[in-house]
């Protein structure tokens, strides 16, 4: 593989260097719900045993209803990580891929490594339709860039008569169902939509995300990732969270996201874009805030590839969303 990619997280890194314990840094590098729903139940027989199918059906059903889509069961997976990492096996290496860009950086990393040509490209109408594969994150992170399910589903049918697949990378799409094309892959066999769960429900340490294909994609992923792939835990929670609804969670991030707004407007921080859990600042002295606000022992995510944006995460409370505040106005009083 290329280059490694450095992501979100790293409070232990941070405080290494900037000094003070990891548990008392305010965590804002990463685009996840800071405030997870309370955790079910787990019986001990889920934790002494392999994962039942019983199990498995009920996790697959209870994602199918949340994320509608229609009468695909989704395969769980180990997060999306793992089976970004096996998409190079599903498109030969003698055609390009176009990745629409900028965007999560893991997906360039491993078609690259993989030996395969990848095409950057900034907008839908750029997409070559002799790719044989494009991936397409909707929302986008880190702009929030988001595009019409009619426009991408357009993209499928275009890339369908040249046999090319379509990977619709829906992680931060919880907060705006309206946007997925989970309903539209029964017909559409070239269609792939990821879903993470860690992301909305804030538990990103559960390691899971779920795969919607027809059945001979699912078949393969599901063959490449071997027996047992997602814990019974894992499993447990998902079903129980899943068929509790979204509207509560939803109302919660949405408050969340406005406290975090209201922070960056009164500090003049010019928001270029975002999604419900992230919001992206540019600015000119984005490394210097960046180096500041650790500081204070706050950590956001700053890019290689853009010296002026920086991803600022959700707080998990108003006394959280009054820490930053009060951070941005030492910064501002320079």
């Amino acid at each position: 593989m290329s280059g490694k990619i450095v992501h979100g997280g790293g409070i232990g890194a941070a405080a290494a260097l900037y000094g003070g314990r990891p548990e008392d840094w305010l965590d804002l590098s990463t685009g996840l719900n800071p405030c997870p729903p309370q955790l079910p139940a787990v019986s001990d027989r889920v934790w002494h045993r392999l994962p039942d199918q019983d199990l498995l059906n009920e996790a697959r059903a209870a994602a199918r209803a949340f994320y509608g889509a229609s009468d695909i069961l989704p395969l769980p997976v180990p997060g999306t990580q793992s089976v970004i990492q096996l998409l190079p096996k599903l498109v030969d290496r003698d055609r390009p891929v176009a990745i629409l860009s900028p965007t999560y950086g893991e997906y360039g990393r491993v078609f690259s490594g993989n030996g395969f040509a990848v095409d950057p490209v900034a907008s839908l109408d750029d997409v070559d339709p002799r790719s044989g594969l494009v991936v397409v994150v909707n929302p986008n992170n880190p702009t929030g860039r988001l595009y019409a399910p009619e426009d991408l589903l357009a993209l499928a049918d275009k890339l369908a008569g040249q046999g090319g697949l379509l990977v619709v990378d829906e992680a931060f799409a919880d907060c705006t169902p309206q946007t997925s094309l989970a309903g539209a892959v029964s017909k559409r066999p070239n269609l792939v939509v990821f879903r993470s769960f860690g992301k909305f429900f804030g538990l990103a340490g559960l390691r899971l995300g779920f795969v919607i294909a027809t059945d001979g994609v699912l078949e393969r992923f599901a063959d490449w990732l071997g027996p047992w792939a997602v814990s019974g835990p894992a499993l447990s929670v998902a079903a129980n969270l899943l068929s509790a609804g979204p509207l509560p969670i939803r109302r919660i991030i949405a408050a969340r996201r406005a406290g975090l707004g209201q922070v960056l407007g009164q500090a003049g921080l010019k928001v270029e874009g975002g999604t419900s859990l992230f919001a992206l600042v540019d600015d000119p002295r984005a490394a210097e805030l960046h180096a500041h606000l650790c500081r204070a022992h706050i950590l956001t995510r700053k890019f290689d590839y853009a010296p002026t944006w920086l991803r600022f995460g959700l707080t998990p409370d108003s006394a959280s969303d009054q820490r930053l505040a009060a951070a941005l106005v030492t910064w501002s009083d320079r």
